[in-house]
């Protein structure tokens, strides 16, 4: 109770509250389409001189992916500025929240040099812990004004019909109430997106879940109403996606006006004192690597499809591993899964392995993924072993939870691993 007090005096201040553990649960918070705060100075400053040539990056999860308010968000920037060059950093990524975002940035951003920053993974987020949110969260933010003191940042918010719950009653989802606490904290400007589905939805005009009407007949099936997403969660580009754009137009105007003189961001005392600020992907050393695991070709159709994972690593007999040494408090992998994976041996210190199948009910088709190797450990040398294990999953049965079916057992065969790059909280020990 004296955590949100302080937020709340501190809030109302505009000051910076003092570094804490991570609470269990944010405070609830009113919803509104935009909050200004220091608003995006270096950016707008930058965007008027003639000439200019600035980077906007999109920092994200699927909903970024799409062809959709990224796109038509720069276009509407680059019609305001006219003046100025415009280029774009997309760093979207499907399935994935603030937890991987804080260890991307830095390859994927930051090497890049960003001049305005969005950051959206309140859908992807809208299940996680409030203490991870705030995490990786914070970690994004400290990473990039301490690399681009002069890159403006600002936070997005999306929503599905799953999340939307807590709008309709005129307050925000426990996601973006947390990412609240550290835009308040950094004085980092905020768009919510998707105010006004929310505000469809509630009057009973929006259809979440249904294909684009091409004709007469089809717009008569849908009743008038406002089709918002073919799977109730990605807009459609015409649509949904527009909706998004529109609340973009109202706001940066908005946040225009309310921005400070430019000058360089200076991060404050951190909100959470665990904070991923300390986030690393490293690559796989090669000493680490058993002789069995091999690095696949840069023309092999896995290393073109996830150019990310750059070296992308390929093993699938028992027992070959991938073994290192951190000093630091967390550890996970990157990785590929897929219908071919199986199952590994875990092993941290002296504790005795775990097996973990890490082919999940989503392996009908590869795609990235992060593996939880350990967390929350003592800030000390830590010992990590991911073994393959010989027994493969009931792959069926896990396919089964989502009524997907084997028609190509052949393709589900063996127990393949593709290991490639460490996320650390901490540094690698040769």
């Amino acid at each position: 109770m004296k955590q949100l007090l302080l937020f709340l005096l501190c809030s109302s201040l505009s000051l910076a509250v003092p570094s804490v553990t991570t609470a269990s649960e944010p405070p609830i918070l009113p919803a509104k389409e935009v909050s200004v705060r220091s608003g995006l100075p270096n950016f707008f400053a930058k965007a008027q001189s003639p000439g200019a040539e600035l980077k906007v990056a999109y920092l994200g999860g699927s909903i970024t992916a799409q062809p959709g308010w990224r796109v038509k968000s720069l276009k509407l920037i680059q019609s305001t500025f006219p003046q100025a060059k415009f280029t774009e950093i997309n760093a979207a990524l499907g399935g994935t929240g603030s937890d991987l975002g804080v260890f991307r940035v830095d390859p994927e951003v930051l090497n890049i040099g960003p001049d305005l920053l969005f950051v959206e993974f309140a859908v992807n987020d809208g299940g996680a812990e409030p203490s991870r949110i705030l995490k990786g969260m914070e970690g994004i933010v400290r990473k990039t004004w301490k690399a681009y003191p002069n890159c403006d940042i600002c936070f997005v918010y999306t929503v599905t019909e799953a999340l939307v719950p807590p709008m309709l009653e005129g307050n925000f989802p426990r996601a973006v109430c947390a990412m609240e606490m550290l835009a308040d904290h950094y004085s980092v400007p905020t768009i919510h997106m998707g105010m006004e589905v929310a505000r469809m939805a509630k009057e009973g005009t929006l259809l979440w879940k249904a294909k684009l009407p091409t004709n007469d007949a089809e717009k008569a099936e849908v009743l008038g109403k406002f089709v918002f997403a073919p799977d109730s969660v990605h807009p459609h580009v015409e649509t949904g996606h527009q909706l998004y754009l529109e609340s973009i137009q109202r706001s940066l105007p908005l946040i225009q006006k309310a921005s400070a003189q430019p000058r360089p961001h200076r991060a404050a005392t951190p909100l959470v004192a665990d904070n991923y600020e300390m986030a690393k992907m490293v690559p796989l050393p090669p000493a680490a690597i058993s002789a069995g695991i091999q690095k696949l070709p840069d023309d092999h159709s896995m290393s073109k499809r996830f150019p990310r994972l750059s070296p992308l690593f390929s093993g699938s007999k028992s027992g070959e591993s991938v073994s290192f040494k951190f000093k630091g408090t967390r550890a996970s992998l990157y990785h590929v899964i897929g219908p071919d994976v199986g199952q590994v041996r875990i092993s941290v210190d002296e504790a005795p392995p775990k097996t973990v199948t890490i082919f999940d009910p989503y392996c009908n088709s590869h795609r990235i993924s992060t593996l939880s190797l350990c967390s929350d450990l003592a800030d000390t040398i830590h010992t990590v072993r991911i073994e393959i294990d010989p027994t493969a999953p009931d792959k069926a049965a896990i396919l089964a939870k989502r009524n997907v079916k084997i028609e190509k057992p052949e393709q589900y065969e063996g127990t393949v691993f593709y290991p490639s790059k460490l996320l650390l909280i901490g540094e690698l020990v040769e």
